[in-house]
């Protein structure tokens, strides 16, 4: 059975997400995001993955099976199928897209007309209507959707990014981007270019199997030593949708989300635009975060791992930022989802506006963390949580770390077919060791 995860459905390409799931999801998503539309449209843009034409046309297939028409985007970050969806009155947006994942896995996500990703509710209406339409009830001749194609939506989502920083002038300003080999590849160089700065960039030839490939938001030591003989003000990295962002200081030092949200979050209440004074992120972020930010007066609210939790609390507490510490940003003010893109342009109007360098502007000193990503099935991740031993040890573990000692988080990933652990400490060494010895349990070494 088909399910989703915290960010759509993925799996490997033509293996576990085959076109003929492809094609089922498209009538199932359509069927449901389109219900009562008469005659509606939706959406579909790719990254850069080898296997993106083929999802692409089996999911288009089965969306006009279903008497819905396919506008077809090509390639473009998820943030713009969000963005745009919204411009072009369309009914839906689908997104084909493994994210930050190796070339060889794919996915698929979907955003509404008011360009958010589906609540749960709705997801478990699309995995129950998936493989449940009957040929029966299918239109017939010319109530058979159509399929189009768009050559302007590159543009469009420039536009709509240039418009949230107001048009302003970035010349003087020398940036590197990363664009993962990825959706971003186009549109990133684009915007910064059309606002006057100076580019360098790399992660901007896809080949349809390098996408984030020793590059990206994920690998950012290839960004840091890109920049040292360029003389860059700064740089941005994205992942292979463009919906997450870490940036590079001009002293070569990295800014994971946590930072970036830190300096959004400081100009932000400086000019009263922090609503309710209060950041929202999720039970990844650093306690180095969360502190520096108690420090300038700003509240934080966490949430569970995924930007979709994080903006559905937005959206109830009526906050304006909120994001995780993987690199999506949320600037509700403009946005309804994670834009590593929008994100970057907000860090370097906040440069250029304010006079000072990004590593001046970085107020967070993050506590050591380690994560180790233990490779288990998906059908035993909470299996292994609840074994006898790994249970005792993590209540070790959990007391050790406790309070201002640091913290301990294990959880199984929405995307991949692991367990994360997370330990915060003092201690680099200990913290490595503690964490080294849980995953050796999990995986049965001892």
């Amino acid at each position: 059975m088909v399910k989703f995860g915290t960010d759509g459905i993925r799996g490997v390409a033509n293996t576990e997400l085959t076109a003929k799931i492809a094609f089922e999801v498209g009538q199932a998503g359509a069927l449901v995001l389109c219900k009562g539309v008469e005659r509606p449209q939706m959406l579909i843009a790719s990254d850069t993955r080898h296997s993106c034409d083929m999802l692409v046309m089996a999911l288009s297939a089965g969306v006009c099976s279903v008497g819905v028409d396919v506008v077809d985007l090509g390639i473009l970050p998820s943030p713009g199928i969000a963005a745009l969806v919204k411009k072009y009155g369309a009914a839906a947006g689908i997104m084909v897209s493994a994210s930050h994942n190796p070339y060889y896995d794919n996915g698929i996500k979907f955003f509404t007309a008011e360009g958010f990703k589906p609540a749960d509710a709705v997801e478990r209406e699309i995995e129950a209507t998936i493989g449940n339409v009957w040929e029966e009830e299918l239109p017939k001749g010319t109530a058979i959707g159509s399929t189009f194609s768009s050559a302007k939506a590159q543009d469009d989502y420039v536009e709509f990014l240039k418009e949230c920083v107001f048009n302003s002038s970035f010349e003087g300003m020398t940036i590197a981007l990363d664009c993962a080999n990825g959706a971003a590849f186009e549109v990133a160089p684009d915007v910064f270019e059309q606002l006057g700065a100076t580019v360098h960039i790399m992660g901007d030839s896809p080949d349809g199997a390098n996408i984030n490939d020793k590059c990206g938001s994920t690998y950012i030591s290839t960004l840091v030593e890109f920049m040292k003989d360029k003389g860059c003000d700064c740089g941005f990295a994205f992942d292979g949708d463009g919906d997450r962002l870490f940036a590079v200081d001009e002293l070569g030092n990295v800014l994971d989300g946590d930072m970036v949200m830190a300096v959004l979050a400081q100009r932000m209440a400086e000019r009263d635009k922090l609503a309710k004074n209060t950041v929202v992120a999720t039970v990844m972020s650093n306690l180095g975060f969360i502190n520096a930010m108690r420090d300038s007066g700003i509240e934080v609210e966490q949430t569970a791992v995924g930007d979709r939790y994080v903006l559905e609390r937005m959206k109830e507490g009526g906050f304006t930022l909120g994001g995780e510490q993987s690199g999506h940003i949320i600037l509700y003010n403009h946005q309804t989802t994670g834009d590593g893109l929008l994100a970057a342009l907000a860090v370097a109007l906040i440069m250029k506006t304010s006079g000072k360098t990004l590593s001046e502007l970085n107020i967070v000193k993050p506590m050591p963390q380690v994560l180790v990503n233990v490779k288990v099935s998906n059908d035993s991740k909470e299996k292994i949580m609840e074994q006898a031993n790994v249970a005792a040890a993590i209540a070790d573990l959990e007391t050790k770390y406790s309070g201002s000692k640091g913290r301990v988080l294990i959880r199984p990933s929405g995307t991949e077919p692991l367990l994360r652990i997370m330990i915060e400490g003092v201690d680099m060494g200990e913290i490595k060791a503690d964490a080294t010895s849980l995953a050796n349990m999990m995986e049965g070494k001892k």
